[in-house]
């Protein structure tokens, strides 16, 4: 058992992206379209039913197009206690954005969270893990609080600069690595469909380096990914293990924030 002087964050988060990051490449037959569906149908069910088994809580980003179209579901994830955080509005980069379109899909996204759950997401992801040139100065118009599209960082929350000086926005840094779609799902350069023992063994030695530093542990997951049931069982063995370490805390990524924020003064 490690030193019980030790404290390590977890954040458990998901982009919950149904058929939009299908529509947003312009896959729109019924076959990609369905393996979205799949995400809302069996991936998040099985998601939100692992969660509840350990009394976790984690953060959602979801786009507002998802809000839109499924709002019993993301209804059952606020009644459930996660958070729920900003992940555009119909899943399109950024890049491919002027700032009046990429200020509309923030502002498009903002409505549907209060239309549809009357609540407003402190943090925001990128559809594209990337930023446009407009996006932190659009972020810090909408009075956003954190934002985790970036990599300047592994274990530790940091804030995000620009030729003005702080933001005031907090970066919690995501990872390749870290992300179940590159490791389960086919992509461009052809790899993928690893295993879930292959991956359990990367991110438990992700995890050791976090539990080592005293640092946050923050993994990327897809309903439509990680919910396929021996990958939720792998995901449920490596809670287990996390959870037999002295000293670790499971938090949604806003509380990470302002925690973080006390400990770390402007």
């Amino acid at each position: 058992m490690p030193s019980s002087n030790k404290r390590c964050t977890v954040l458990l988060t998901f982009d919950f992206d149904a058929e939009s990051s299908k529509e947003a490449r312009g896959n729109t037959s019924p076959t990609p379209m369905s393996q979205g569906q799949y995400g809302a149908r069996v991936g998040l069910p099985r998601v939100l039913a692992l969660l509840a088994r350990y009394d976790i809580r984690a953060t959602f980003f979801v786009p507002g197009v998802v809000v839109e179209r499924y709002p019993e579901l993301v209804r059952q994830i606020q009644a459930n206690g996660h958070e729920l955080g900003h992940h555009g509005y119909t899943h399109v980069s950024p890049l491919k954005l002027t700032y009046e379109e990429e200020r509309a899909q923030l502002e498009k996204g903002f409505a549907a969270f209060q239309n549809v759950l009357s609540v407003r997401p402190k943090g925001y992801r990128s559809p594209a893990w990337d930023l446009s040139n407009n996006s932190i100065a659009l972020f810090k118009e909408f009075g956003l609080e954190y934002e985790s599209s970036l990599m300047g960082d592994d274990f530790r929350l940091y804030r995000i600069g620009n030729e003005d000086g702080d933001t005031g926005l907090v970066e919690i840094p995501i990872s390749w690595l870290l992300d179940d779609f590159v490791h389960f799902e086919i992509v461009d350069n052809g790899a993928g469909l690893a295993s879930p023992a292959k991956v359990y063994e990367i991110w438990v030695g992700e995890f050791d380096g976090a539990y080592e530093e005293a640092g946050v542990f923050c993994l990327t997951m897809h309903p439509q990914v990680i919910g396929r049931f021996p990958r939720v069982r792998m995901l449920e063995q490596l809670i287990q293990y996390m959870r037999g370490h002295a000293g670790v805390e499971f938090m949604i990524c806003s509380e990470a924030v302002a925690g973080w924020r006390k400990q770390n003064p402007a």
